[in-house]
C-alpha cells in the first residue's frame, strides 16, 4: 500500500514516527495469528502480536486439526501438548449421519479417519481433533516462552505504509493509552472482516455466503445415554423438524449443537431463545424428556471467499483475512495455519539477510491458488455431508483424494524450481513421492544415533538431500552456500543419514481411502497412495543416487537434479539464488 493511493487521515501516524520498533507486527490473536507468533518465535524473529479481545477463544470451534498441521506443530515442537490438551477427544474419529439419536436411519459416513494405522507409512504425525477454545492457550504458552510479546486488549486502529514498513496505531483498550508502533511487516490475520484488508482495498472473490448457522454450547448429562458408545466427530442430524450437527465436547455433559440459521428469511439470533434452542435440541438428537441447559450462543456464516491478492507491499494476509472456507473438514483453519508457516520461514529469512525481499512476493504465488483450490473442495464436502442450512445439491459420488488435499497441495509457482506450472495446486490423487513444489516425503531415518523423520530435518535452514553416490554434492555445498549468503544444511544417505527398515507388520499397499471414497474425507482426511514394499529413498525423493534434492525450511521441494550434473557448485548456486531471490 502507498501513501498516494490510499491517502492516510489526519489522525494515522506519520511513517517512521513510533514509540516502538518489532520486525513483524502481527493483528489478531486467534489461531492463526498464534500460530504466525509461534513459527516466527522458533526462528528467532522478535515480533508483537495485538488481538482486540482480552483472552483467547472460549467457545469450542475449529476442532479438526489435519496430519499437515500437526507436522507443522510437530516441528515447532509443541504436538505433545497439543495432544495432552485434546485427550478428553482422543477416541472420537468418525462421522454419522443420522436422523435422530434414537431412530432407525444411521449411516457412517466413515467410521474411522485411519484405518489399518496406514497413514504412519507416509508421515511422522495424524489428525488431532482438539477445539479452538483448547489449541489457542496452548499456542499462547509456546510463544510466550520463545519470547513473543503479545498483548490482549489492544487493537490497531491505524496503520500507513511505505517501502520500507508500516507504521501502525495501538490502543489498550481499557486504558485508552495509545503507542505507535514501526514494522518491517504487518501479518494481517484479524479475522473474515479484515479491516486490514478493507484498508488496503483488496476485494474477495468467489461464490460468497453458502449458509449461516447458530452454534448453541450446552450441558446435558442424559445425552451421553443417547449416544451410548458411538464416539463420533460430528453426528449430522436429518429430523426435517430440527435437522442440525451434533458435537461431543466432553463425551459426557458438554455438547454443541449447530442450528440453521435463516437471515434472509427474515430470522434474527434473537429469535435463538434458550427455550426454542432446547427445543430445537431435543427434537434433532430423538429424547423429548432431555434436561437441556443452555450455555452460549453464537453465529457463524459459511462462506467461498478468497481474497483477489495477498497482500500489498509490506503488509500480508493469513486465515480468514485472505479466504472463508466451509466448515466441513476444518479446511479453512488448517490452510490458515499453513498460511501462518509459509510466510513465517519467508519474513525469517528476508529480515536475517539470506533472503532478497523477493522471496516474500512468493507467499501470495504459492498459497492464494491452493486457497482457491481447497476453498472449492471444502464446499463440496458440505455438499456431500448434507451439513445443516446447506441446500447445494452433492456432486455425483463420494468426493474423491481429500488426502490429496492436505498433504498433496503443490505449488506449481513461486520459490521452486522445475514445478509444472500447468498442474492443479491440488491434484485429484494423493502420490507420496516428491515433485518441485511440492511435501518432501517422511521417511524415519537414523541421525547421530536418533531414530527422526526427514520431517525433522526441515524447520530453520534450507536442506541438501544427496543419495548414496552423491558426494560431488555434498563436496560443493558448502561453497555454493557461502557465495549465495544462504545458510545450507547438507545430509547424505549412508552417511549422515540411515533410512530406517519398515517395522515387521506395518502396512504395506496402497491403504483403504487412497483413491477416494468416504473414508478419504475425514477432518485431517485418511491415508492414500502409500508405497508398497519397503521404503526408498531414492524413489520418494525421485533422485538416482548420485542425484540431490534441495527441501525449503517449510519441507517443501525447492529443486532437485536427478542424477550428476557437469560443475555441481555453480549449478547448486544458480538453483539457490533463483529460490531464495538472492541474486
Amino acid at each position: 500500500m502507498t501513501n498516494a493511493s490510499h491517502p492516510s487521515p489526519p489522525s494515522e501516524p506519520a511513517p517512521h514516527d513510533s514509540d516502538e520498533r518489532v520486525p513483524v507486527l502481527i493483528v489478531g490473536g486467534s489461531l492463526v495469528g498464534l500460530s504466525t507468533s509461534l513459527f516466527l518465535g522458533r526462528l528467532g524473529v522478535p515480533h508483537l502480536l495485538v488481538e482486540r479481545h482480552a483472552r483467547t477463544s472460549h467457545h469450542p470451534r475449529g476442532r479438526g486439526n489435519n496430519v499437515r498441521t500437526m507436522e507443522l506443530f510437530r516441528a515447532a515442537g509443541v504436538e505433545e501438548r497439543i495432544r495432552a490438551a485434546a485427550s478428553v477427544l482422543a477416541e472420537n474419529h468418525g462421522i454419522l449421519q443420522a436422523d435422530t439419536l434414537t431412530g432407525s436411519e444411521q449411516e457412517w459416513l466413515f467410521r474411522t479417519i485411519d484405518p489399518g494405522g496406514a497413514l504412519s507409512r507416509i508421515s511422522p504425525s495424524g489428525w488431532c481433533l482438539c477445539s479452538q477454545n483448547d489449541l489457542e492457550p496452548v499456542l499462547l504458552q509456546a510463544a510466550r516462552e520463545l519470547g513473543g510479546d503479545i498483548r490482549f486488549g489492544t487493537e490497531m486502529t491505524s496503520f500507513t505504509s511505505d517501502a520500507d514498513g508500516v507504521t501502525a496505531r495501538i490502543t489498550e483498550r481499557e486504558s485508552g493509552r495509545v503507542r505507535t508502533v514501526r514494522a518491517d511487516y504487518l501479518v494481517a490475520a484479524d479475522g473474515p472482516r479484515s479491516p486490514v484488508r478493507e484498508r488496503l482495498g483488496i476485494p474477495m472473490t468467489g461464490p460468497g455466503d453458502l449458509f449461516h448457522n447458530v452454534s448453541i454450547t450446552f450441558r446435558a448429562k442424559q445425552l451421553a445415554d443417547a449416544v451410548g458408545d458411538r464416539r463420533f466427530i460430528v453426528c449430522y442430524l436429518t429430523n426435517p423438524d430440527s435437522p442440525g450437527a451434533l458435537l461431543p465436547v466432553d463425551n459426557a455433559q458438554d455438547w454443541v449443537f449447530h442450528a440453521p440459521w435463516r437471515p434472509d428469511d427474515g430470522e434474527t439470533l434473537e429469535d435463538f431463545t434458550d427455550e426454542r434452542c432446547a427445543h430445537l435440541i431435543r427434537t434433532a438428537v430423538g429424547v423429548p424428556d432431555l434436561e437441556v441447559e443452555v450455555t452460549g450462543k453464537a453465529p457463524w456464516h459459511a462462506a467461498e471467499r478468497v481474497a483477489e491478492r495477498y497482500g500489498r507491499g509490506r503488509v500480508l494476509l493469513a486465515g480468514d483475512s485472505a479466504h472463508e472456507m466451509s466448515p466441513t473438514g476444518a479446511f479453512g483453519s488448517n490452510t490458515g495455519i499453513q498460511d501462518a508457516h509459509n510466510l513465517a520461514w519467508k519474513l525469517a529469512a528476508v529480515l536475517d539477510g539470506w533472503a532478497g525481499p523477493g522471496l516474500v512476493d512468493s507467499y501470495d504465488a504459492e498459497r492464494r491458488p491452493v486457497a482457491l483450490a481447497t476453498a472449492a473442495r471444502a464446499s463440496s464436502r458440505s455438499a456431500e455431508h448434507s451439513h445443516p442450512g446447506y441446500d447445494a445439491a452433492p456432486a455425483a459420488g463420494p468426493q474423491k483424494g481429500m488426502l490429496a488435499v492436505v498433504l498433496g497441495h503443490r505449488y506449481p509457482e513461486g520459490a521452486v524450481i522445475g514445478a509444472e506450472s500447468d498442474e492443479s495446486p491440488v491434484p485429484t490423487d494423493f502420490s507420496p513421492l516428491a515433485v518441485p513444489g511440492g511435501r518432501a516425503p517422511h521417511l524415519w531415518v537414523r541421525l547421530d544415533g536418533e531414530r527422526v523423520s526427514t520431517l525433522d530435518l526441515y524447520e530453520r535452514t534450507p536442506v541438501l538431500l544427496t543419495g548414496r553416490s552423491g558426494g560431488a554434492w555434498h563436496d560443493v555445498a558448502r561453497l555454493a552456500a557461502e557465495r549465495t549468503g544462504v545458510p545450507l544444511a547438507c545430509f547424505r544417505l549412508g552417511h549422515e543419514l540411515e533410512v530406517e527398515p519398515m517395522p515387521a507388520g506395518a502396512p504395506s499397499g496402497p491403504p483403504a481411502g487412497a483413491r477416494g471414497g468416504a473414508a478419504g474425507g475425514a477432518p485431517g482426511g485418511a491415508p492414500g497412495g502409500a508405497p508398497a514394499g519397503p521404503p526408498d529413498f531414492h524413489r520418494l525423493h525421485g533422485i538416482g543416487e548420485e542425484g540431490a534434492v534441495l527441501v525449503r525450511p517449510d519441507g517443501f521441494v525447492a529443486w532437485r537434479s536427478e542424477g550428476a550434473r557437469p560443475d555441481p557448485e555453480s549449478v547448486l548456486r544458480e538453483a539457490l539464488a533463483e529460490v531464495f531471490r538472492t541474486g
